[in-house]
């Protein structure tokens, strides 16, 4: 059984990323699995993303929408990926999970001129 047998199925996932003076910041967030790799999609300018280019070092969890954790902290690394395929396939797999709500907010997130960014996670082992 693998540490990210805990995803399965689950629609929130919460981000623990660190600021410059190691205080951890939490964020549940949707996300992708891919393989053994999760992607979050995000705001490129957002704390998280900067907090990430600052020090890639999170802790990962499936949590409930308000972000209440309902497994195990797992250390991951994080990065952010510029590659347009697979900005282009985590919007895919978004789609197919989250379907008509992640739509609707996408539009908005257009019409508002909203850049986003993915985040690539990867488990420490």
């Amino acid at each position: 059984m693998s540490v990210l047998d805990q995803f399965n199925k689950q629609k929130y996932l919460n981000l623990e990323t660190f600021r410059k003076n190691g205080e951890g910041m939490k964020t549940p967030v949707w996300f992708a699995q891919d393989g053994g790799i999760i992607y979050v999609q995000t705001v490129a300018n957002s704390g998280k993303v900067k907090r990430i280019r600052n020090n890639g070092h999170v802790n990962i969890t499936p949590c409930k929408m308000d972000g209440s954790p309902i497994g195990t902290w797992i250390p991951a690394a994080a990065r952010e990926i510029t590659d347009t395929e697979i900005f282009q396939r985590v919007n895919h797999l978004l789609d197919k999970k989250y379907g008509l709500m992640k739509k609707i907010l996408a539009r908005q997130a257009a019409k508002a001129g909203r850049q986003d960014t993915i985040l690539e996670i990867k488990i420490i082992e």
